[in-house]
C-alpha cells in the first residue's frame, strides 16, 4: 500500500484522493489518500503535521493553499520545479530527507506538450501573478515563451514576479488592460491564473474580441470546466487547454514521484486521456445536477 496525503485549508471537496486512488487501482497498486485539513484549527502546526505523516509511514503528501511556500522552506532537497518557483505542492519522504517538488510547474509543461507538441509558446499574456501564476510563468519560460506579459491587479505582486522572471533569464513585462487591448492580436498565448471565471467569480478576465486561430488559451479555472474564456477561445477557433488538464497532469506527475520506486512510471501516461475525459464528464455532470 502507498500511503499519501493532502495538507491544506478547506480541502474537504478535493478530487485529489479520487485521482490518486483511481491511478493506483489502474496500476494494481493500493493507495490510501488522507486529508489533513487546517480549516478551523487555530495555530495549525504545519511542520508538525508533515512530521506526523512521515512518522506514520506515508510515502509523501501533496500540499495546497496556504502552505506551498512553507513546504518549500521546510524541505531538505528541492526538485527543479520547487527550486525555480519557490513553492512546493508535493513533499516526498526520501531516505536523504524531505524532498519538495512543484507539479503545477511540471504538470503544465506536460499538459502543454501533450496538447500542443513542440508549438512555440510565443508572446504570452499571463493574467494573475499569484501562486499558480508564478508556477505557470516559470513553466512558460521552460517552454520557450518569447515574452510573458503580466496583467495583475496588484502592481507590487506583478513587479515581484516580473523581476524574478527576468532574474531567471525569462523575458517579461507588466501590462495594463489598455495595453492588452492594443497588443493581444499580436501575441500568441493567453493564460488565466486569476479566479475570474470560477463559479464563485463569474465572468471573463479580458476582452476576447481579438482572439483568433493564431492563439492558444489556457484557463487554470476548472469549475466550470468550460469557462467563458475557453468558450470564447473555442468560438474564435483558438487552441485551448483547460484547468482540468492541469489538475490531471499535475496529479499524474505527483503520482509518478510517489510511486517511482514501485512501478514503471511510463505506465501512468497510458491513463491520461481516460482520466481527463472522466473528470470533465464529472465536472459537467455536477454543474448540471
Amino acid at each position: 500500500m502507498i500511503k499519501l496525503g493532502l495538507v491544506g485549508e478547506g480541502i474537504a471537496q478535493s478530487q485529489s484522493p479520487d485521482l490518486h486512488v483511481r491511478l493506483g487501482a489502474a496500476l494494481n497498486e493500493t493507495v490510501r489518500y488522507d486529508l489533513v485539513d487546517s480549516r478551523g484549527i487555530e495555530n495549525f502546526d504545519f511542520p508538525g503535521a508533515i512530521e506526523t505523516l512521515r512518522a506514520e509511514g506515508y510515502r509523501g503528501t501533496n500540499v495546497t493553499f496556504p502552505f506551498k511556500e512553507r513546504a518549500a522552506q521546510l524541505a531538505d532537497l528541492l526538485g527543479e520545479g520547487a527550486r525555480r518557483v519557490g513553492t512546493a505542492n508535493t513533499l516526498l519522504f526520501d531516505a536523504d530527507g524531505l524532498r519538495a517538488e512543484n507539479t503545477d510547474y511540471t504538470g503544465f509543461i506536460s499538459a502543454y506538450r501533450h496538447s500542443f507538441g513542440d508549438r512555440p509558446a510565443g508572446d504570452v499574456l499571463l493574467i494573475g501573478a499569484g501562486g499558480v501564476g508564478r508556477a505557470i510563468a516559470c513553466a512558460l519560460g521552460e517552454l520557450g515563451a518569447t515574452t510573458i506579459h503580466i496583467l495583475e491587479r496588484s502592481a507590487d505582486r506583478a513587479q515581484r514576479l516580473n523581476d524574478d522572471l527576468i532574474a531567471m533569464g525569462i523575458s517579461a513585462d507588466c501590462v495594463d488592460e489598455e495595453q492588452v487591448r492594443h497588443a493581444l492580436s499580436t501575441w500568441q498565448g493567453v493564460v488565466n491564473c486569476s479566479p475570474i471565471g470560477h463559479v464563485n467569480h463569474p465572468g471573463c478576465p479580458i476582452d476576447t474580441r481579438d482572439l483568433s486561430e493564431q492563439h492558444w488559451v489556457f484557463d487554470a479555472v476548472y469549475i466550470p470546466a468550460h469557462t467563458e474564456l475557453l468558450m470564447a477561445a473555442s468560438h474564435a477557433k483558438a487552441s485551448t487547454l483547460s484547468g482540468v488538464d492541469l489538475f490531471v497532469f499535475q496529479g499524474i506527475d505527483a503520482f509518478k514521484f510517489f510511486a517511482q520506486e514501485r512501478i514503471d512510471t511510463k505506465q501512468v501516461d497510458q491513463h491520461v486521456i481516460t482520466l481527463r475525459n472522466y473528470y470533465i464528464e464529472q465536472l459537467l455532470a455536477s454543474q448540471t445536477a
